[in-house]
């Protein structure tokens, strides 16, 4: 788990000007995901399923049981802490089909997402073939589609969701470390969680800054803090998929 200092996020947030030299994608800019929402394309299967695009660092989709034409639901992305794998969110898919959201956990191609430590490269072109494939797979609601992750996996959401506002309801973060320059900024709301007893990333340093740097930008933010450790609980992951499922177009700005 990375981290770096509370100056990075008020910069990225605060001057919306470009602080870092970072890959540039296809179209010209950085860290740019160019999936389409769209009906499926092949049987929908319910249930938890690998993604089958990656022979080692793969992941996997959670379909829940009611999922249908007429029944189309949330999509939740969940990316994973650094040497983490998508099996962290195992746990979350009994919960996920009760309450009625898809769950794609992708993996990030080397030990944590590539931007976290570099550039933005490998990662986000996998990403958007596993959002493509989860679109392929289920019915989703293009409404509702959020974009989340712990530690590291939380840095790279809201990193992403900044520069690709466009293609997303919200993003839900469970204790990010910071956030990466961006040359542009787009709103978003976001749904953010951090222990106040968190020795990886400590909470003054990572999730209270960046909550400063949002609100201050014009971001709404659900945010609380936990007397506890690096994790993430059970009512706050169930509370995280009823924000997800709360989000509507109108209000996904």
């Amino acid at each position: 788990m990375s981290l770096r200092p509370p100056l990075t996020v008020l910069l990225v947030i605060n001057a919306m000007v470009a602080v870092s030299c970072e890959a540039q994608g296809p179209n010209g800019e950085e860290g740019q995901l160019s999936f389409k929402a769209h009906a499926p394309t092949a049987a929908v299967v319910r249930g938890k399923m690998a993604l089958n695009l990656a022979q080692e660092r793969d992941g996997f989709l959670a379909v829940p049981h009611d999922n249908s034409a007429s029944h189309r639901q949330p999509l939740l992305i969940l990316m994973h802490g650094a040497t983490q794998a998508s099996r962290l969110f195992d746990r979350l898919v009994p919960l996920a089909d009760t309450l009625g959201v898809v769950i794609l956990a992708p993996e990030s191609r080397g030990i944590t997402w590539d931007a976290i430590r570099g550039e933005f490269g490998p990662d986000v072109e996998f990403l958007d073939r596993a959002i493509m494939a989860a679109f392929d797979r289920a019915h989703i609601d293009p409404c509702r589609v959020v974009l989340g992750g712990f530690s590291d996996g939380a840095t790279y959401a809201l990193s992403l969701a900044i520069r690709n506002a466009h293609q997303f309801s919200g993003v839900v973060a469970f204790s990010p470390g910071f956030i990466v320059p961006a040359p542009e900024v787009g709103k978003l709301p976001v749904f953010l969680r951090h222990g106040t007893q968190d020795q990886i990333l400590p909470i003054d340093r990572a999730s209270r800054p960046i909550l400063s740097a949002l609100r201050q930008a014009g971001f709404t933010v659900d945010y609380q803090e936990f007397d506890g450790p690096h994790t993430v609980r059970p009512a706050d992951a169930r509370a995280a998929m009823q924000w997800v499922s709360a989000r509507t177009c109108a209000t996904a700005r």
